[in-house]
């Protein structure tokens, strides 16, 4: 299985539209609010991939929020896009009113199960890098999705708000716990 099942391209009208998946901080409310880290700058994905700042340059909103890359299980709209000094970030909306597959993944969020979030575009100026993978100078972003394991560790869910405040509070009372029960 190795590295291959991380690495996914496909042809859309004629287009090689690339997912790179890698682990965000999301985080998301009862209202089905969410946002996170879509891309790290400063750090390659598993495979080696760089997307430099200013490639997300021109992203058209809303983006599509897919579950796990399935273009066909639309769960809600990522609705901002900023591109600030450490990656991109994106803030949205989980359909939790109209779609149950939306309230399904919200759980998920919620319980921690799934924390990634995993972009999807069509390349558009790219240079190999010495070692693999590629410095990414250029792409147009066409949907990200919520994933379970992402190809890139440091993009992941900020906010969902009520279940990562809650996962936070919960390690931080187990370390102090531990802490205490050695001394």
């Amino acid at each position: 299985m190795g590295r291959n099942l991380h690495w996914v391209s496909l042809c859309i009208v004629g287009a090689v539209m690339d997912r790179l998946y890698f682990e965000t901080k999301i985080v998301g409310s009862d209202e089905g609010v969410i946002s996170g880290l879509a891309w790290k700058f400063g750090t390659p994905d598993r495979i080696g991939d760089w997307i430099e700042p200013g490639a997300f340059k021109g992203v058209k909103l809303p983006l599509p929020l897919l579950f796990g890359h399935d273009m066909n299980d639309p769960v809600g709209t990522w609705d901002i896009a900023e591109e600030k000094a450490d990656g991109l970030h994106l803030t949205g909306k989980l359909l939790v009113d109209d779609v149950g597959r939306a309230r399904e993944v919200r759980a998920l969020v919620k319980s921690g199960a799934v924390r990634g979030i995993s972009i999807g575009f069509i390349t558009r100026k790219a240079q190999a890098r010495t070692g693999g993978g590629r410095t990414i100078k250029s792409l147009e972003l066409l949907e990200a999705s919520l994933v379970t394991i992402p190809m890139h560790a440091d993009a992941k869910v900020t906010s969902a708000k009520s279940a990562v405040q809650a996962l936070q509070l919960v390690a931080a009372i187990n370390r102090a716990a531990a802490h205490i029960g050695r001394n």
